[in-house]
């Protein structure tokens, strides 16, 4: 009975942090999921085309990729994959999908070296990017840790057809 007494909070406390971790990293994965959706759709993407479909008549493919990122689906609609999770929202819990910016585009060949192989004579690409706080920390509060805010980040090469 004394083995028991000492040892069954302490298992608790054990129990508890397992399944707080657990939590963390499937909400970690679900970021991440999204993020590679969002900048794989980001790199096929091509605007004229969208713009001619009546769903995406005022939408731009960045908008539809952060759509797709935050909540699984092109139209924005429904429950976010993460409870709280937004699209280009608040400074803390946001995605961005960028689309060929200035900056990420380089010339395939340099000083006749071939960087890049590609087709094009320059190479752009697509990053999605997400941050979002964890607040579910419950037990862990306990011995210290505070909010963890989980970020994720995704590159693809700018495809389009």
């Amino acid at each position: 009975m004394v083995e028991m007494t000492l040892i069954t909070p302490l298992m608790l406390i054990l129990s508890a942090g397992v399944f707080e971790f657990g939590n963390l990293i499937h909400d970690k994965l679900l970021m991440e999921a999204g993020l590679t959706d969002a900048a794989r759709f980001g790199a096929r993407c091509n605007s004229q085309l969208y713009t001619q479909y009546a769903g995406f008549t005022a939408i731009s493919c960045a908008d539809v990729a952060a759509n797709i990122a935050v909540f699984g689906n092109a139209a924005g609609s429904g429950n976010a994959r993460i409870s709280g999770w937004q699209k280009s929202g608040g400074a803390s819990n946001n995605a961005t999908v960028t689309i060929a910016a200035a900056a990420s585009c380089h010339d395939a060949v340099q000083a006749g070296v071939t960087l890049y192989r590609s087709t094009t004579a320059q190479v752009c690409i697509v990053r999605a990017v997400g941050n979002y706080p964890y607040n579910g920390i419950g037990m862990l509060s306990i011995i210290g840790i505070g909010p963890i805010t989980l970020s994720g980040a995704h590159e693809e090469r700018l495809i389009r057809f």
